[in-house]
């Protein structure tokens, strides 16, 4: 390698045509996927006010989302629900006539062409909050299995393109892979949260599930988030299990597992840029300590470099218009 006076890296700086003709990583709108909140009711849009630009829709309304999030070429929804009742087992779940199922078969009905992702857990659904079948304060792994079956099976029904554990219930793909080959939803993809962390940055998202634990939290089931190693194994799994896409969530403190990850597999490779880090930025821009929009193309950009191919973000509506008006 040459050095100075030779080597001048700033003479490729000099413009910004010369830094876009070099740069490295780009961001388009086809690498984001949208994440929506679903809930009971009609003509419900209901800002989280822990989210600024966030919402609670109706099906009616989140069916609008979906025709905006088309146009602004943005591929793909993830879907979250919040249903009217809970129980101990979040039995409506796995309701064919609950509210992500008829989400998901009006979506499809009025937005074809987008891809329909459905999140697969339970704490949105139970009464206590935790992510599956408790016996006492204990969640039951293997008898969550069978009901995360029952919802994933339920989900293909409705019309859902790919669905996402986002349990991290030991053996969840394995029993998903086979629900879906045995009632001939071969075609169903599942994207993997391998590599979820029991983080401090989901705090607004519960505000927008309602989906807090009545007590205790979900580290027996989450990651712990010093450990990458651990990741690797998670993810390991996952894919012989059969998962055709793998998630680090979340994402910006993650980023070193991101990469380590698509690097270890080379997998379709999800990032999860979690409600926390989204409410930060906008929290910090709207007291004017940061630019908001530079801040949140560097972020992007970053998850983007470290290695994610799909990025899940709250900014992605923000980005995909700053990109069709740039």
């Amino acid at each position: 390698m040459s050095h100075f006076p030779v080597s001048r890296l700033r003479r490729l700086r000099r413009t910004p045509e010369l830094r876009a003709m070099v740069q490295e990583t780009h961001l388009s709108p086809a690498d984001f996927i949208a994440p929506l909140f679903v809930v009971e009711g009609s003509d419900v849009k209901k800002e989280i006010s822990s989210m600024p630009g966030q919402y609670n829709y109706s099906i009616d309304c989140t069916i609008d989302a979906c025709k905006r999030i088309r146009d602004l070429q943005i591929p793909a929804v993830l879907l979250f629900g919040v249903p009217e009742a809970k129980d101990e087992q979040g039995s409506a779940a796995w309701d064919d006539n609950g509210i992500i199922q008829r989400a998901v078969r009006g979506i499809k009905e009025q937005v074809p062409e987008l891809v329909v992702i459905t999140d697969l857990c339970f704490c949105e659904y139970t009464s206590h909050g935790h992510c599956g079948v408790l016996k006492g304060e204990q969640l039951q792994n293997d008898a969550t299995l069978d009901i995360i079956v029952k919802q994933t099976l339920s989900h293909a029904r409705s019309g859902a393109d790919i669905v996402a554990p986002s349990g991290m219930i030991d053996g969840a793909v394995k029993a998903m892979r086979r629900g879906l080959d045995s009632a001939d939803f071969h075609d169903i993809a599942i994207m993997a949260y391998s590599a979820k962390f029991a983080s401090a940055f989901y705090g607004p998202f519960r505000e927008a599930a309602d989906c807090a634990p009545s007590f205790g939290d979900r580290k027996t089931y989450q990651m712990n988030p010093a450990n990458q190693a651990e990741a690797l194994r998670e993810t390991a799994l996952d894919i012989e299990e059969g998962a055709d896409i793998v998630m680090v969530k979340p994402a910006m403190t993650y980023l070193d597992v991101l990469q380590a990850m698509k690097k270890e597999f080379g997998l379709p490779t999800a990032a999860y840029n979690v409600s926390g880090e989204y409410s930060m930025i906008k929290a910090a821009g709207a007291k004017g300590w940061i630019d908001e929009t530079k801040v949140m193309l560097e972020t992007l950009l970053s998850i983007k470099r470290a290695g994610a191919d799909l990025i899940i973000s709250y900014f992605a509506e923000d980005f995909a218009r700053l990109y069709q008006n740039d």
